[in-house]
């Protein structure tokens, strides 16, 4: 790069430094808090009626429009039409439980006998599916979807919308938890690894990877040129002319590939994700990389997409502590010798510990008083913002995690339990509708992305009413719902 257009850079990026006035601040954060807290509050509606009443057993169609209207449309309405007062949607929803509970509760079902041999035989699952973590990764699937679509309507808040450089927002927070849950299931095929005893070349690890990701790279395509092709609206300050989201999760596997090497030198995916976190940081404050993203002039391929190829860092930070958490949430066990009760109780803690050094490594970063006083950048997928994805996922699985003991006790008590039987209370604990999301969920994502192409050529989205904007949404909603638990019916599970 010539010196004229360094100091071009430099210039421009100082411009912007004296013209920024950061839209980071308790209250957005806070806010984002309580429209996000709408999905454990259905979630505690919902087991209340299940623990209580057995209300979605067997799964009729009341049973699975009560679903829908709790796990999905009371997301959207939390979105558009309660957007200013989320918390009286929480109280409306946590509300019924108490009479719910007043109500005589149903005897449980009796139990089939299991011959002793068979059960004998049996060996637990050392990776069991747990209720509480599709309910999390259902639940994150589903605001994204209605938020990539519900963002083009007046209903939905601009403030809700994607940040250009500095600040927080509800969609912001949603394409770093896709992120984070992907690393939170990518832990499994390590622990199954790790429980064999085996270790994996790397040759063997990069070719498996880019296996892996071939099918969302051939999506990525599909996508630039369906979006090129149609003169569909687009923010090329987001990941840049060329780049998109699929690109970024198409790479993340073959990185992962590469730090699988590095564990063996630090044994710990959240100390990888910091030090990498950290060092990205380190590059934008004391290089000229920040300037760059930001101001940059677009002269060729790669400076056309700088946004995508340099926020990759901080992608693959949060995906390193997504895999860091489902190291120890996946297991079914911390500890062996220990109770079902003792073992939740240790998770739980665990889960609270990291929420809280999440909590606090995000406040030192941002501080404007005790920290670096840094501000998030979805755009740059800065320090400050990795530390805050990481941080609003690890709460939202210790609340997840929370309703489920509460609620559910008897998952996490049933350490003898047959495969058959812990399958069973896995059914009975589970929302079909957020299982439904959690099983196909990129495909559904593909879907949602297609429809809202879609809806946005056939409708002028900017001048609808916001009664056929919430219309237009809901049908969406239950298109994509209903395909889900179509799918689920059927067994049907689309790898991607």
């Amino acid at each position: 790069m010539s010196r004229a257009a360094e100091q071009a850079i430099k210039a421009s990026y100082k411009a912007l430094k004296e013209d920024f006035v950061s839209n980071l601040t308790g209250g957005e954060i806070s806010e984002i808090n309580y429209v996000t807290a709408v999905a454990p509050a259905a979630v505690i509606l919902w087991s209340a009626l299940q623990s209580r009443q057995a209300f979605f057993k067997p799964y009729t169609p009341l049973a699975f429009a009560v679903d829908f209207l709790l796990n999905v449309s009371a997301i959207l309405l939390a979105t558009t039409l309660y957007a200013n007062t989320p918390i009286l949607l929480n109280l409306l929803l946590v509300a019924p439980v108490a009479i719910i509970y007043s109500l005589p509760k149903l005897p449980a079902p009796k139990k089939a006998k299991i011959p002793p041999k068979q059960a004998k035989d049996e060996a637990p699952n050392p990776l069991p599916k747990k209720p509480f973590l599709t309910t999390y990764r259902g639940a994150m699937l589903v605001i994204t979807c209605l938020a990539i679509l519900a963002v083009d309507f007046r209903i939905f808040p601009r403030r809700f919308a994607k940040v250009e450089n500095w600040g927080t927002s509800l969609m912001d927070v949603g394409v770093g938890s896709f992120v984070f849950s992907a690393g939170v299931v990518a832990a499994r095929p390590v622990l199954k690894e790790q429980m064999a005893g085996n270790s994996t070349p790397l040759g063997t690890r990069l070719y498996q990877s880019i296996r892996h990701s071939v099918p969302l790279l051939v999506l990525g395509v599909i996508r630039l040129y369906s979006v090129k092709g149609l003169d569909y609206a687009e923010h090329v300050t987001e990941y840049g002319v060329h780049w998109n989201f699929f690109f970024t999760l198409g790479f993340l596997p073959p990185f992962m590939a590469l730090f699988q090497s590095a564990f063996q030198f630090i044994p710990s995916y959240a100390g990888l994700a910091i030090l990498l976190g950290a060092a990205y940081q380190i590059a934008l404050e004391f290089t000229d990389l920040k300037a760059f993203v930001l101001t940059g002039p677009r002269t060729n391929l790669f400076n056309k997409n700088r946004e995508g190829i340099f926020s990759f860092f901080g992608y693959l930070a949060i995906f390193l502590a997504g895999q860091s958490t489902g190291m120890f949430i996946l297991p079914r066990s911390l500890s062996a010798g220990a109770t079902g009760i003792q073992q939740r109780k240790r998770l739980l803690l665990t889960l609270s510990a990291w929420s809280g050094i999440w909590i606090l490594l995000f406040m030192a970063t941002t501080s404007y008083k005790y920290g670096l006083s840094l501000s998030v950048s979805r755009r740059l997928a800065n320090l400050p913002y990795f530390l805050w994805i990481a941080a609003f996922n690890c709460s939202q699985l210790t609340a997840f995690s929370l309703v489920e003991t509460l609620f559910f006790p008897q998952v996490y008590k049933s350490g003898s339990s047959s495969a058959k039987e812990e399958e069973e209370m896995y059914r009975s604990s589970t929302s079909r509708v957020l299982e439904a999301f959690n099983r196909n969920g990129l495909a559904i994502f593909l879907v949602a992305n297609l429809l809202t192409g879609l809806v946005n050529l056939t409708v002028p989205t900017l001048h609808v009413s916001n009664l056929a904007a919430m219309g237009i949404l809901m049908v969406y909603a239950g298109v994509l719902t209903g395909l889900a638990v179509v799918l689920d019916v059927y067994g049907i599970s689309i790898k991607m």
